[in-house]
């Protein structure tokens, strides 16, 4: 039974394929203190396979997100988790000196993924030779999609406003990015402001198309706004975005960051499904500007009496 308002998923994506899926595979990664431990997931079929980094959300690591991962490695993408070193799996001491800087190391993480595809496709038995160099994205959730965001173009404030770093990856072509947060200043919470003061994006020049994901009941306590914080990456960056509202959606966005995870507050698995989907059909344009999929579902949910959300923008 398909749990989407969207056509079934065989109908607008095509039938799933198997999927071959390889853990950990070891970067090595000097000067971070630990090797970079990435899990790559592809179908066991096809060629000319784009890529997708997902960046994990606050102490999650390679094994969460299955049922975005799985999904995607199953409809035609090779997706690379790495586990970053805010990882529960990794327990980094909240004295240790690199923990300041872990917001900067994520992203040379990712950075990291991108420099070391030659080493991810061998290590998945049948796949050298079938992943497309020039088709790549990278997704996010929470602090993921910060640190995705990073590489699409964001740049985060100093505590003067002055933007920092420029760590756009000419690379990616295409970003997922899911509850991931807004404005930084006066927008954040007091402890928000104290513990996190890299949390302070400046979006003006995030030029490279991307999905932004938010959920209209996820309600913060890292900022004094409302849910529409989360809307920040779509509205305040140029270039061609799309937004898709969840209606009910919280910061699990209805349980994507895994199956039976605890801190879902708002268990839904059709609004997971819608995700799925039409997260899938935006990659397939991306990449594929003849693929009729985003079309397709955008005009299903739109005709939906009951939709879980809609979308806006390109």
């Amino acid at each position: 039974m398909n749990a989407s308002p969207l056509p079934s998923t065989d109908l607008l994506l095509g039938a799933p394929a198997p999927v071959v899926s390889v853990k950990p595979v070891v970067l090595p990664a000097p000067g971070r203190g630990t090797d970079l431990h990435v899990r790559v997931s592809a179908p066991a079929t096809g060629r000319d396979l784009p890529v997708v980094v997902l960046s994990h959300g606050f102490g999650s690591s390679l094994d969460g997100y299955a049922p975005l991962a799985d999904f995607w490695a199953a409809h035609g993408f090779a997706v690379v988790q790495p586990t970053h070193l805010d990882s529960r799996t990794l327990g980094l001491a909240a004295d240790d000196p690199r923990t300041p800087l872990i917001w900067r190391i994520r992203v040379e993480d990712l950075t990291r993924v991108l420099d070391g595809l030659d080493a991810l496709e061998a290590a998945v038995p049948g796949l050298a030779g079938r992943v497309d160099r020039g088709r790549i994205a990278v997704a996010g959730h929470s602090w993921g999609g910060q640190t995705a965001s990073m590489l699409l173009g964001a740049r985060v404030l100093d505590a003067a406003g002055e933007p920092g770093e420029d760590m756009t990856d000419p690379r990616v072509t295409a970003g997922l990015l899911l509850a991931t947060t807004g404005r930084g200043g006066a927008e954040l919470s007091p402890f928000a402001a104290e513990h996190f003061p890299f949390m302070n994006p400046d979006f003006t020049g995030m030029t490279t198309p991307a999905l932004v994901v938010a959920g209209d009941q996820d309600q913060s306590a890292l900022s004094v706004r409302g849910p529409d914080w989360f809307t920040d990456p779509y509205y305040l960056s140029p270039g061609p975005k799309s937004l898709l509202t969840l209606f009910g959606g919280e910061h699990s966005l209805g349980g994507i960051t895994g199956y039976g995870v605890t801190e879902t507050t708002d268990e839904s698995p059709a609004r997971v499904a819608l995700i799925q989907q039409l997260s899938t059909a935006y990659l397939r344009r991306a990449f594929h500007p003849g693929d009729a999929a985003w079309s397709a579902a955008r005009a299903a949910l739109a005709k939906d009496a009951e939709p879980l959300g809609r979308v806006e923008g390109e």
